[in-house]
């Protein structure tokens, strides 16, 4: 029998305390869900925001050191060049200038300066500041008491801060002038002022030095949070931002409330510190919570319509029926609007997380080929060095010799780089069998001038049979010119520096490396990415990260110990070739 309900048959209609408890219910899950979704998707993408606004300052960091490490050689080339020393002996200054502006287009400094012992600019790649005196400035001063390269912080009257190295030059063994050379921070401040964060950077005392906001610098961070400032990039993020869901912020600026990150750039105390604004994650929040606003209107209509229904007569039952299948459609055609704009957001969402992965590697990739390119740059200059000497002392074809193995020092380079964009595969299509014995009597032959240099004393061990491992060549052999370098700095202070190496083949190929040096104070935090115990500008700690992950791609490890005779010891442990192994069995 049809259950249909038979013409002028009453429906049931519900009692008013019900539809009132109904929608009483639905409020309630709605608000909790609301603020449960709101406190945790607010902390998650606060965190994924700050961890963000972490990376770029490590970025930051590493340009302005990367920056500051590169001019800070400037003086010293500059104080040995023969025709400066000229020009200051012979007070001819004719062509002085003009060597400087060349100099400068070739290292990118903010400018170049010459002095003569009593302060006066003799030469300058701004003309304008020729004859000029400079006898009271720091970078003076301090270059004329010092026996090394001084850096120099200057405020000037606009409020800026300029950034110095200063030499002096010596001509037999007495102080002639001194070579100035400013160092280009500002245009940093442009670049991070194109982005939606706030930047400083602050001296070892705390005082801001670089800032986004110019009414910062020469002020204390607190100082300047304080300060009512002129609108910036911050406050161009957003008009306004919702602040009663989040925990207590970090800081304000211009009353908009703000993440605090800081990192420490290694160079005389300094420290960088970025502020974010929420805006990002009240956005991302906001996008979720309208569509959970919308999913419970949606359920509290539909209550609604199903509970207010009055009773209706047979007659009427397909008005109703009718009206209802509308009604579902309008349901499911809100539903797909909503799906649509919530894959759209999803969209938008892997495009920003793809972006922040590519920011990530460049920043790797940059930092990569910025220390494998400083072992063959500083070969070549020894190469430059003595084919200048040879050729002043007409030793032709000793000279030659030099220039080809430069030549081979610049196809290595290029090899380098191209090496580098293939890292991202991290396949085997680069792997082929070779002999860790010529590997090794390659890596020497390229730290051969320092060596020589050091007069560091060079034991081998090597087996008479090949050791044939499966690896990429170039990659290996920049392990092996990592390790022997730092065998080097090792050394620096040790009287008769001593480096030993052994290899040994089983069923893997063991190649150790000891020096005699002071050993390694913490074997804990070796192989962590820009971790070093060397003084700033000699390396950025890089070279045993990067190491260690080339020799697990060729299936070994990296690892180090302190030996007992004193020193450091370092084993790269690689499987031997399958092929070479079966033939040989």
């Amino acid at each position: 029998m049809s259950k249909r309900a038979r013409p002028f048959d009453p429906v049931e209609e519900p009692k008013p305390w019900r539809l009132r408890l109904v929608a009483a219910l639905i409020l309630l899950a709605a608000g909790v869900t609301l603020y449960a979704t709101n406190i945790l998707l607010t902390d998650r993408f606060t965190e994924t925001t700050r961890n963000r606004a972490e990376l770029r300052l490590a970025l930051y960091s590493g340009n302005v050191i990367s920056e500051l490490q590169r001019t800070s050689v400037v003086p010293l080339l500059l104080a040995q060049d023969p025709a400066l020393i000229g020009a200051l002996n012979s007070d001819d200054y004719t062509q002085s200038s003009q060597r400087l502006i060349s100099f400068k287009d070739e290292i990118g400094a903010a400018s170049l300066m010459m002095l003569d012992a009593d302060g006066r600019v003799v030469a300058a790649t701004d003309r304008s500041r020729i004859g000029s005196q400079h006898r009271e400035a720091a970078y003076f001063i301090d270059a004329i008491r010092a026996s090394d390269t001084v850096f120099s912080v200057v405020e000037l009257e606009t409020g800026a801060y300029n950034f110095t190295y200063s030499r002096k030059i010596m001509s037999d063994r007495e102080t002639v002038g001194v070579i100035v050379v400013e160092v280009d921070l500002q245009k940093f401040e442009n670049a991070w002022a194109g982005i939606a964060d706030a930047v400083l950077v602050t001296d070892s005392e705390g005082k801001i030095v670089l800032a986004t906001e110019p009414r910062w610098r020469g002020r204390s961070e607190a100082e300047a949070l304080a300060a009512q400032s002129a609108p910036s990039a911050i406050a161009r993020a957003l008009y306004a931002t919702t602040d009663w869901t989040l925990a207590m912020p970090d800081a304000y600026i211009l009353g908009e409330a703000v993440m605090r990150s800081e990192a420490r750039i290694p160079f005389r105390g300094w420290r960088i510190v970025g502020f974010t604004t929420y805006a990002s994650v009240r956005e991302r929040v906001n996008g979720v919570l309208a569509l959970e606003i919308m999913g419970f209107a949606l359920l509290l209509a539909a209550a609604f319509y199903f509970m207010s229904r009055k009773a209706q007569s047979r007659s009427r039952l397909f008005q109703r029926e009718s009206a209802e299948l509308r009604a579902l459609n309008l349901r499911l055609q809100r539903e797909m609007a909503e799906r649509e704009k919530a894959e759209k957001n999803l969209e938008v969402a892997e495009q920003t997380l793809a972006q922040s992965s590519k920011l990530a590697a460049l920043g790797e990739m940059s930092a990569s080929v910025s220390h494998e390119l400083n072992q063959p740059l500083a070969a070549m200059k020894t190469y430059l060095a003595g084919a200048r000497l040879l050729l002043q002392r007409k030793r032709v074809e000793e000279a030659l010799s030099s220039f080809q193995r430069i030549d081979d020092l610049i196809g290595r380079m290029g090899a380098i780089t191209r090496q580098l964009k293939s890292y991202a595969r991290k396949g085997e299509e680069a792997f082929e069998p070779l002999d860790m014995r010529e590997a090794v009597s390659e890596a020497l032959s390229m730290m051969e001038p320092q060596l020589k240099s050091r007069r560091i004393a060079i034991t081998r061990t090597m087996p008479a049979e090949p050791v044939t491992v499966l690896v990429d060549r170039l990659r290996l052999e920049q392990v092996f010119i990592n390790l022997f370098r730092n065998a080097i700095d090792a050394t620096r202070e040790t009287p008769e520096p001593q480096i030993e190496l052994f290899l040994s083949a089983g069923e893997t190929a063991v190649l150790s490396v000891r020096d005699n040096g002071h050993g390694i104070a913490d074997l804990d935090s070796l192989f962590e990415p820009f971790y070093t115990t060397k003084q700033p500008g000699d390396g950025v700690g890089l070279g045993l990260a990067i190491s260690s992950g080339i020799v697990a791609d060729f299936g070994g490890r990296l690892t180090a110990r302190n030996s007992t005779q004193g020193g450091a010891v370092f084993e790269v442990q690689i499987p031997i070739h399958a092929a070479r192994a079966a033939a040989a069995e």
